[in-house]
């Protein structure tokens, strides 16, 4: 399907994009930087907004329940726009697949799809995806993705603990996870594997590009004739990929460049709704 926007009425001092691409936020974790994601949605609008899979941490939910109030603001945010104007688009990822039986649905104004294909201001085509379906090791190995998955959950715990000391002593936010994946050999090999085979089948589409997560690693970058955009994840980098209503895209660092943006003038609290856990402690 092929998504046309429109320009969206609503009005603030937040910093307007034509569109803007979130994934892996991972509620439901400890890991999950909920308070970053909530401002970086508060000093931004766009015309759409995709949430390009892994936003709710299912497999996490499965094993024991974590939802505080912050990942319940999250949800209320993301909902706000949506009424508000702002064309929602829910790619799910292999951590929220519980919806992927909904493929066609709206939810609170949130339409699910399995992908999109989006077009920019310049008219390139781009395919939208979350990109496990890429993931050799998610296809034919899953006990190794969930095995990966539990030294992750710890890796992001001692990294939420060591940045807490990096605070007390006026040191700014350092992903340990982020450095060991550029550093770590195999890791690099898997992205670049990745990218590669992504592009390959976007190339196979007849589309200009294509937009992903599931790696947690932003970039952009062209592969001969296709561009290949990754928007991140908001557990490690906390990044967003956007597009300008001239057509240029960016990827944002949200640790680096939060304080540079306001606040929506009037723009009201989020609602005070009771996290889920706190109402019957299930999912």
């Amino acid at each position: 399907m092929q998504h046309t926007i429109k320009p969206n009425a609503f009005k603030s001092s937040a910093r307007h994009y034509r569109s803007i691409f979130i994934s892996d936020i991972h509620l439901g974790t400890r890991g999950c930087q909920a308070d970053k994601l909530l401002d970086f949605l508060k000093k931004t609008e766009s015309d759409v907004l995709y949430l390009v899979g892994d936003i709710v941490d299912g497999w996490r939910l499965k094993k024991s329940w974590y939802w505080p109030q912050s990942h319940n603001d999250v949800i209320q945010k993301i909902l706000r726009k949506a009424r508000k104007g702002t064309k929602v688009i829910y790619v799910p990822g292999n951590h929220d697949e519980m919806l992927r039986k909904y493929y066609g649905t709206h939810f609170g104004g949130i339409e699910v799809r399995e992908t999109d294909i989006y077009t920019d201001a310049r008219g390139k085509r781009f395919w939208i995806l979350h990109g496990d379906a890429f993931d050799n090791i998610f296809q034919h190995a899953r006990w190794i993705v969930y095995l990966g998955d539990n030294a992750y959950t710890f890796l992001i715990w001692f990294n939420r603990r060591f940045n807490q000391i990096r605070s007390l002593l006026g040191l700014k936010y350092w992903s340990l996870s982020a450095f060991l994946k550029h550093k770590v050999k195999n890791a690099v090999q898997f992205i670049g594997e990745f990218e590669k085979t992504v592009t390959a089948q976007a190339r196979q589409r007849s589309v200009d590009g294509v937009i992903c997560g599931h790696i947690h690693h932003a970039t952009i970058q062209t592969f001969e004739d296709i561009s290949y955009m990754n928007d991140g994840d908001w557990v490690e980098s906390c990044t967003a990929l956007v597009e300008h209503h001239d057509g240029r895209w960016e990827i944002l660092h949200w640790l680096d460049i939060a304080d540079q943006f306001l606040a929506h003038d009037g723009d009201e609290e989020v609602e005070a709704e009771p996290a889920l856990g706190a109402v019957d402690g299930r999912a």
